[in-house]
């Protein structure tokens, strides 16, 4: 671990009973780092952040925070706060009474407490909101006091349990920019679990995309989505996802054709004779007037319209693909449709293992 990390599990495992449920993992984020455990529900992620809050004892491996090791260190002494899904606030308690509810349990001065609401209240600009009480305050509000019973800590490592879930799709917008503004202003090192892929990518620094307790794939937004590893991380990230479809390379003096279903493709890379999974974005996909990259044109099945953009459905063989458009195509169900693919566009992935094999 080096002087300016501050978290980093090196082969954590943790079982109930003879059952594993996570395996493995190693991630290391640096000081002021917002780091995102992202996958589907049941992949292993709030354990495993349960795991760096001591909430839950690991089976084996190392966990440290701020250099030390916290493998058998009790919650509350890992200089820890954490931001629950739900706000858990005192009904009673006015909202400054809420965020100063810790310190005044460890008979921090009021002195200090005070001038520790100052200051967060300030950070998050609730200032009007310190004399109100939960039931005055809407769904975003009550986060927003949540954030703020943890800032006032100013601990190694903020930890936010899938905090934005319960909000409507505005307030979720409104938080996520909320939060990103506090970890440039704060500079707060940061561990934060969703399934949300939009909150992972316009959050975080590094993402650690996880699937039934293995990690996947550990990086930063860039090379999570222009690089994934393997074809679960491929199809997960996206919206929608990348295309993925299963052909036969065979070489030539170029690189390669590969035959798809009832359609051929010729690719600049150099791919071994045989089965392969190729993929390939629905935005990088350029639509020209004469056959390119496929050999002959693709019917579109339908048109998908989502106000920003478009989408084609096109089949190739039994596999549906997506073709983003301009939003205000005139293209319909029917029109044949020619795809030019660009060579950062294109990924290759083992036909049997699924792990990424050329770019």
């Amino acid at each position: 671990m080096t002087d300016t990390q501050v978290l980093s599990t090196v082969n954590l495992k943790k079982s109930y009973g003879e059952v594993e449920v996570l395996h493995d993992i190693s991630v290391a984020m640096e000081s002021g780092d917002f780091l995102v455990l992202l996958g589907p529900s049941g992949c292993g992620k709030s354990t495993l952040l349960n795991c760096i809050a001591g909430l839950e004892a690991i089976t084996a491996g190392q966990l440290q925070i701020g250099g030390k090791d916290m493998t058998q260190v009790p919650p509350r002494d890992r200089d820890i706060a954490m931001v629950f899904q739900s706000y858990a606030l005192y009904p009673t308690m006015t909202v400054g009474e809420n965020i100063t509810f810790g310190m005044k349990v460890r008979g921090i001065d009021k002195a200090t407490q005070q001038a520790a609401l100052a200051r967060v209240a300030s950070v998050l600009q609730i200032e009007p909101l310190l004399q109100r009480k939960p039931s005055e305050l809407s769904g975003g509000q009550r986060q927003r006091i949540a954030m703020g019973r943890a800032l006032v800590r100013d601990p190694k490592l903020f930890l936010f349990d899938e905090p934005l879930s319960n909000l409507d799709a505005k307030l979720r917008v409104e938080m996520r920019a909320e939060i990103r503004r506090l970890h440039e202003t704060v500079n707060a090192s940061i561990v934060y679990v969703t399934h949300d892929q939009i909150e992972a990518m316009t959050l975080a620094t590094k993402i650690c995309v996880m699937n039934q307790g293995y990690v996947q794939q550990f990086g930063s937004p860039d090379e999570i989505y222009f690089r994934p590893a393997n074809t679960f991380v491929a199809r997960f990230m996206g919206n929608p996802p990348m295309n993925l479809i299963a052909a036969t390379a065979s070489p030539t003096a170029t690189g390669s054709t590969l035959s798809l279903a009832s359609h051929s493709a010729k690719v600049p890379v150099s791919l071994p004779e045989g089965p392969v999974q190729f993929g390939f974005r629905p935005e990088d996909a350029e639509i020209v007037t004469a056959p390119a990259t496929f050999t002959t044109p693709f019917t579109i099945q339908r048109i998908e319209r989502t106000g920003g953009d478009s989408y084609a459905e096109v089949m190739l063989g039994e596999t549906m693909i997506n073709i983003r458009l301009p939003a205000r195509t005139s293209l319909q169900a029917g029109d044949e449709l020619n795809v030019k693919l660009p060579d950062h566009a294109l990924h290759f992935f083992d036909d049997q293992t699924g792990t990424r094999c050329a770019d």
